[in-house]
This record gives C-alpha cells, sequence and structure tokens, in this order.
C-alpha cells in the first residue's frame, strides 16, 4: 500500500499535546481522525511511537506521520440515478428522494444514497471513514432534498466543522396537523434516546439528552393543517419531527412521532429540505443551494387548498 510521510517539527516555549499539535498541522483532518492514527500506529515522535494521542510534546519534537491510502470500501457502487444540484471537485450536492436511506444499517446493506454516491463518484471511497464514506450530514429516510457529500477528506473536515460550529443554514419545509400555538417562535427542548425503544428518539430532560433548538414561521394556514418553515439551530437527530410534535403539530404523515393514522394521501411524511447555506472549500462567500418541493408533496397542497375552498363553498 501505498503512503504519504510528513514530518513536523513542534517549536514552541511550553509543552503542547501531540494531537492537537497535528490539528494544527494537519488541518484537513479531524482530532478524532489524527487521534486514530496514533493508535493505529502511523505517528512517531524522534522515531518512537507515543504512548498515547494525548501525550505532551516538548520544544525540538519531531513528529512524523504516515498518512495512509483510504482503506478499500466493502460498499459496491450501485448505478442509482441521483439529482445533482452542484458539484465540483470537493463536493456533491444531492437532491435526495423519500424512501433513500443515507448510508448502509441494519435492514438497509444497499441501495443507498452512499452506494449510489459511491458510483457517480469513485474517490468518495474512504473519505470520512469506511463505513459512510463522504458523508456530513444525513437526512432521515422520508426525509427529502439537499445533502451535502464531501469528494475528499480536507472537503469533509471543512464541511464538518461548518455544521459542527453551526455556520450553516437549513431550511426545511414542514406540512403539520393542526398549528402551532403561535404563528412563530422556536422550540427549546432537549432530545436524547427513548427509553421505551432504541431505535426512536425522544424529549427529554438536558441530563438524559442534548439541548436542542427550532425556529418556525407559518408559511400558510389550512382549515386542518400549516405549511410551516423551520430553522433547525441545532442538529440533533429527528429534531423538526419531534420538537413539532412536542408543541403539538406532528408533521404530517409522521406515524412514528404523530398519529399512526396519516392524515394526508401520501406515503411519507411532509418534511422536505429545501435550503441549504453554506461556504464551499476555497471560497470566501456562502452559497445558498434550493431544492423545489417533490410532486407529491406539492399535490398535496394542491388538495388541501382545494379541500378548504370546497368547504368553505358548503358554509
Amino acid at each position: 500500500m501505498n503512503e504519504q510521510v510528513v514530518c513536523f517539527t513542534y517549536q514552541g516555549d511550553g509543552v503542547q499535546r501531540l494531537d492537537k499539535f497535528l490539528v494544527t498541522c494537519l488541518p484537513e483532518f479531524s482530532r478524532s481522525r489524527l487521534q486514530a492514527l496514533i493508535e493505529e500506529g502511523f505517528v512517531q515522535v524522534d522515531g518512537v511511537l507515543p504512548r498515547k494521542s494525548g501525550q505532551t510534546l516538548e520544544n525540538g519534537a519531531v513528529v512524523q506521520v504516515h498518512l495512509p491510502e483510504p482503506a478499500p470500501s466493502y460498499l459496491i457502487p450501485e448505478a442509482i440515478p441521483l439529482e445533482v444540484v452542484f458539484e465540483n471537485r470537493d463536493l456533491i450536492v444531492v437532491d435526495k428522494p423519500a424512501g433513500m436511506v443515507v448510508h448502509p444499517a441494519a435492514g438497509h446493506e444497499r441501495g443507498t444514497l452512499v452506494h449510489a454516491a459511491l458510483a457517480h463518484a469513485p474517490e468518495m471511497t474512504g473519505v470520512g471513514g469506511e463505513k459512510r464514506p463522504g458523508v456530513v450530514h444525513r437526512l432521515d429516510k422520508n426525509t427529502s432534498g439537499l445533502i451535502l457529500l464531501a469528494k475528499n477528506d480536507k472537503a469533509h473536515h471543512f464541511l464538518q466543522e461548518q455544521f459542527r460550529l453551526r455556520q450553516t443554514q437549513k431550511v426545511y419545509l414542514a406540512l403539520v396537523d393542526g398549528a402551532p400555538p403561535t404563528p412563530t417562535g422556536r422550540v427549546e427542548a432537549a432530545i436524547g434516546r427513548s427509553s421505551a425503544d432504541r431505535k426512536q428518539m425522544a424529549i427529554t430532560s438536558e441530563t438524559h439528552g442534548r439541548a436542542a433548538a427550532s425556529d418556525y414561521h407559518t408559511l400558510e394556514a389550512f382549515r386542518e393543517h400549516t405549511l410551516l418553515e423551520v430553522h433547525p439551530v441545532t442538529g440533533r437527530t429527528h429534531q423538526i419531527r419531534l420538537h413539532l410534535a412536542f408543541i403539538g403539530c406532528p408533521v404530517a404523515g409522521d406515524t412514528v412521532y404523530g398519529p399512526r393514522k396519516s392524515s394526508i394521501p401520501v406515503e411519507r411524511h411532509f418534511l422536505h429540505a429545501a435550503r441549504l447555506t453554506i461556504t464551499i472549500p476555497g471560497e470566501k462567500q456562502p452559497r445558498t443551494f434550493e431544492a423545489p418541493l417533490p410532486t407529491e408533496l406539492a399535490e398535496v397542497l394542491a388538495w388541501l387548498r382545494t379541500r378548504d375552498d370546497q368547504t368553505s363553498d358548503l358554509g
């Protein structure tokens, strides 16, 4: 296996942790990735394997890093059509359809977005990890809309940092059952793993979950539903679905966190990642990408408008 070997010399007045020093030398890699390289024996300090990733360096220490090629992936690329919104040498922006799982998991070993992306961009193999190559963030299986995939490790780290630091702007369209307590508002409620079903998430106390916040405002009101624009401030699993259910207006069609019988004539929940604003590697100004509402969701809105008009005429 071919690998690249790089050397760095620590020059500082005091001591410095090895992993923190390497983050400054190799900013294209995350700290956890560099810690893994240290633990797997790819790093030497003055010709000796370090005892741990937190080992301290003194002035003049020479650090040698062997950067291995990405590990071969067990994933088999699949020629599944993708709706590519934007692509360059660093990333792909995809408009994911509802029903497509982002990455392989139990019960979803084939046909995922990752399988399709590997066929479209083979260089993505191993980027950010063997199991989820290229994945920067995720969308639920039945949530449609914009998702980013990184095509190299430097871009992967750069994009993930923006999500971690909350420098991205995400906008979702959600049709909900009923109406929120106010036309515009913010939901703040911690989210953690459900104690009743470990496959699901739940609203919890902050001691048992992670703080989460979502902003929303009303776009259109129907007799029994409301169309909302939602801006997640944080990015917890199932956050929007849980927060809207928490304030008494679950996402229409969400039979997990809402009523078991869907209130709309479509086989999915009505949640769509419509806009994403992010800074692309090598650029200074952020870009905004948009994905139109899928046909099946647009038809639901048309159905509601027609139904409400007919009800109004009868009244």
